[in-house]
């Protein structure tokens, strides 16, 4: 059992991460049902690049809703575990899944992306973030692992020793990551159509 849970949390890891994955899950088909709303309006003919750019009050609330996904997704993570190292692996845990899903449902419903090298728009905060469908794939598996790792590791007794050092590389690692989406996002500003992914910045990071 997990001691480090919340006394009205579910009582045990197995049972705690099943429910993260469901709500992960549950999350990427609601994101997954804005989208296809957004597509209708914007793309009635499919979704391509160049992006349409939606008007900058329509703009504003999408770039909110973002936000919120996010807030909501620290809220579970905050309401599960106590622990900061168990919150940050929840969160990418649901982060991961969340993410995977919200693609395999567009596939179900809009047969799309074609590929795992199809191009998206990733997400507009603080700059839009452009890359091929495969890119966010990845992040979110690696994600995902790292996640059920360190919260397996954890319930089994280990404690994780991660210093200043190790936090620091994580964030520089996460900003080149997103630095490789937001070079290719200056498509959605010129409204031009993607031709390249700096598939080697990415993979430092």
């Amino acid at each position: 059992m997990d001691n480090s849970m919340r006394p009205n949390s579910f009582k045990t890891l197995k049972h705690t991460l099943s429910w993260l994955y469901v709500w992960g899950i549950a999350f990427g088909y609601i994101e997954a049902a804005i989208v296809i709303y957004l597509r209708k309006i914007y793309y009635p003919d499919g979704f391509r690049f160049p992006i349409v750019l939606a008007d900058i009050d329509i703009a504003a609330v999408e770039m909110l809703r973002e936000l919120m996904t996010l807030i909501l997704i620290l809220a579970v993570a905050e309401l599960t575990f106590r622990t900061f190292l168990k919150k940050f692996a929840a969160c990418m845990i649901i982060f991961g899944i969340w993410d995977i899903f919200y693609y395999l449902f567009l596939k179900i419903y809009l047969d799309w992306p074609e590929s795992f090298f199809t191009w998206d728009i990733l997400f507009l905060i603080p700059l839009p973030w452009v890359g091929p469908v495969l890119a966010p794939v990845l992040v979110s598996l690696a994600l995902i692992y790292a996640g059920i790792v360190i919260l397996v590791d954890m319930n089994r007794g280990y404690k994780f020793q991660f210093d200043k050092r190790f936090w620091i590389m994580e964030i520089i690692a996460g900003i080149i990551i997103i630095i490789s989406f937001m070079i290719s996002g200056t498509v959605v500003i010129n409204q031009t159509i993607p031709s390249s992914f700096p598939w080697i910045i990415f993979l430092v990071g």
